[in-house]
């Protein structure tokens, strides 16, 4: 889903036309919230968010497991595969060579070209899948809400030119359940980029004792390098396409057009097309994310842009996790 302009404005007349349904949403997401989990064999660090749509959780899931493996870890995704066929309550381990995004998900493909993935909407059995496959540790790719899995550290990852919008719960807002429901989860939390609205999260969030840290995504330097002074035309698919045409932006590119597409959107035939011939009239290069791209057929022109998270301070993030893995080890 793409997140209606209304979520960002302090006062709109639709989200208060959507509070009553807002409120019903948020007291049954928050008493869900209460439901016992299971526990896991070894850690489970549950990479999450606050709101509905993409907030770069993906991008630092990817990242906490360069981190954990440079300390000796062995980390498995664990992931819903939202979008695939095969998600379902059976576990599918991830095979990039065999499987498209149709059927595990795109995030789910991202994923598996850094460490072992398991496909599962049943958390608990995706779990033990992943401890059968060597995990020492579990890195879930979402499902902070989600109940029946127990966490030993979550993280929050914020947009920090989106914050939590405002304020309210779906469908009146973005938040996904009542915001001071959800904070108590949550023992870190990531703020991905500038901006007035993560300078306002992270200021509640310090209030409430939670470790922030701050990142940035950057863009791969050989594709950069390429881009850089190319006309292009720029076409997303992910929660805030904006994100990806700033970092366009970044990289030297010359935007000549910007298409957005709902997230998770499988294209179709002719709207590709219709890029196509854009791209040719206008002399550019189609571009387009590493997660819309591995949607696109095989034979579609186009260059994805790559981007890794940067933290601000990895040595002191990767401090913090090797204490808490060692936390959870010794309290079992």
């Amino acid at each position: 889903m793409r997140a209606p302009a209304f979520w960002q404005k302090r006062f709109s007349v639709r989200a208060c036309l959507l509070a009553p349904l807002g409120f019903l949403y948020g007291v049954v997401a928050a008493r869900r919230l209460n439901e016992p989990g299971e526990r896991a064999g070894v850690p489970v660090i549950c990479v999450g968010n606050f709101v509905m749509g993409g907030a770069g959780k993906t991008p630092t899931a990817i990242a906490l497991a360069k981190l954990l493996r440079a300390q000796g870890e062995t980390p498995v995704f664990l992931t819903r595969g939202y979008g695939g066929a095969l998600s379902s309550k059976q576990p599918v381990v991830v095979r990039p060579e065999n499987h498209a995004a149709r059927d595990v998900g795109d995030e789910a493909l991202l994923l598996a070209r850094i460490a072992p993935t398991i496909v599962c909407a049943d958390r608990p059995e995706g779990a033990r899948t992943a401890i059968a496959h060597g995990a020492s540790v579990v890195i879930m790719d979402d499902g902070l809400q989600n109940p029946s899995l127990q966490k030993d550290v979550s993280l929050a990852v914020i947009d920090g030119g989106a914050g939590v919008g405002n304020g309210w719960t779906f469908p009146a807002g973005p938040l996904r359940a009542p915001l001071r429901r959800q904070i108590p989860l949550v023992s870190i939390a990531i703020i991905i980029g500038g901006g007035e609205p993560g300078d306002r999260i992270a200021a509640q969030l310090h209030k409430a004792a939670l470790r922030i840290f701050r990142a940035r995504l950057a863009p791969a330097q050989e594709v950069a390098n390429i881009l850089r002074s190319r006309k292009v035309l720029a076409f997303a698919g992910i929660g805030r396409p904006e994100k990806f045409f700033a970092t366009l932006e970044e990289a030297g590119a010359q935007i000549v057009a910007r298409r957005s597409f709902d997230d998770h959107q499988p294209f179709a035939d002719e709207a590709l097309r219709a890029l196509a011939q854009e791209a040719r009239q206008a002399k550019a290069l189609l571009v387009t994310t590493e997660k819309d791209y591995v949607r696109l057929p095989q034979d579609f022109d186009a260059l994805a842009l790559p981007v890794e998270l940067e933290f601000d301070r990895p040595d002191l993030l990767g401090q913090l996790l090797e204490a808490e893995l060692k936390r959870i080890r010794a309290s079992r």
